[in-house]
């Protein structure tokens, strides 16, 4: 088989599980963006999921992202920069990210701002929350999340684009999507425009879809498990 046949094999198996679970929920399938997290796998690849029909890419170590930005450019493709964000890396981030997911403090989310003004760059932000609390594994606490929103769409170059989350391990996916599906409607109720919810991942698709998520993170089941 090639890595192409077994690509196409891995999309068209998420493919249906999305659509079982949009089925499930009531939800138009249309509604949920699948987001290819291709950190670790090289350009060949994406190119191939390219061909395929993919265009929203994941990515989450800023010079591994760069390096692969450059080789594709000749490709029309949404990039996402999903990982921690790091102050000293947001000049790099700002020249290439299309949405930003995982702002979680003051500092990043102002820099990021400042960077993307300084490359003439408009970035779609989003607000990482977290779920249990924990936010030494990245995150808002739930109780600073709306002052945060604030601060991010407070911000000229920063479009607020919504939340984001991963399900903590000492919580059932439906209980921790459930409650960020909460947190985004009541900073909707503020930001209309935030709309993106950003939640699942290969293990837990389907809790994500059934509570609202519109973007989906999907890695080892589509690229395959990582060394």
């Amino acid at each position: 088989m090639t890595r192409l046949q077994e690509l196409q094999q891995n999309l068209d198996e998420i493919n249906s599980r999305i659509q079982n679970a949009c089925a499930a929920a009531g939800r138009d399938l249309s509604e949920v963006t699948l987001i290819a997290v291709s950190k670790t796998w090289p350009a060949a690849d994406i190119r191939l999921l390219h061909e395929l029909g993919i265009r929203d890419f994941g990515e989450s170590r800023d010079q591994e992202a760069f390096e692969k930005v450059a080789a594709l450019a000749d490709l029309e493709i949404k990039w996402h920069f999903i990982g921690q964000v790091q102050t000293n890396k947001l000049n790099h981030i700002a020249q290439y990210a299309h949405y930003v997911h995982a702002l979680d403090r003051a500092k990043a989310i102002t820099g990021l701002n400042e960077a993307a003004a300084k490359h003439n760059r408009q970035i779609n932000a989003l607000l990482q929350i977290s779920l249990d609390g924990d936010i030494s594994r990245g995150g808002v606490a739930i109780e600073s999340a709306m002052e945060l929103s604030d601060l991010i769409s407070s911000l000229p170059s920063l479009d607020f684009a919504g939340v984001m989350a991963v399900a903590p391990l000492n919580m059932e996916p439906d209980m921790a999507f459930s409650r960020l599906e909460e947190i985004a409607r009541t900073i909707r109720n503020t930001y209309p425009a935030a709309k993106i919810v950003s939640a699942g991942m290969s293990n837990d698709l389907e809790a994500a879809v059934n509570n609202g998520a519109t973007h989906l993170r999907i890695g080892s089941a589509l690229l395959g498990n990582r060394e």
